[in-house]
């Protein structure tokens, strides 16, 4: 599938797989950020896309970030919708108790695209009855 990319900063870099069968592509800081303890920060990733329609781009935290240096993308899951042009943004928050620096050129996050449907909302007075039935919340166990 074709996505193209518009480059909306001299220093952005498209995003990159960075394995033949990753299911994200690395999204690149384009400029340098310093996020305090417990602060959030827009990274600029200087990039706009045209994602198919029929998909979203979902943007989920890079592992490593997060484990390492406890940064991760505060809203856990950016969803970018299909008709969407503007620039990415990462809302990257710092999780830890120490000052990081995101540089340009670093790795901030992954873009996952997947299809999706519209679902068609209607009210109803009863829904089918299934063996889980209103369980939620860890009724299913831990085991």
């Amino acid at each position: 599938m074709n996505v193209p990319v518009k480059k909306l900063n001299e220093q952005a870099r498209l995003p990159v797989y960075s394995s033949p069968y990753a299911a994200g592509a690395d999204l690149y800081a384009c400029e340098g950020v310093t996020i305090a303890p417990g602060e959030t920060q827009f990274v600029h990733t200087g990039i706009a896309i045209e994602l198919p329609l029929g998909t979203v781009g979902l943007v989920y935290a890079r592992s490593g970030l997060a484990c390492k240096q406890d940064l991760a993308p505060a809203n856990k899951v950016g969803v970018i919708d299909c008709d969407y042009r503007g620039e990415i943004m990462i809302a990257l928050h710092n999780h830890g108790k120490v000052e990081r620096r995101v540089g340009q050129g670093d790795r901030v996050a992954q873009l996952v695209i997947a299809p999706y449907y519209v679902a068609q909302f209607s009210e109803a007075d009863e829904l089918s009855a299934t063996v889980r039935g209103e369980g939620g919340f860890g009724s299913t166990g831990t085991k």
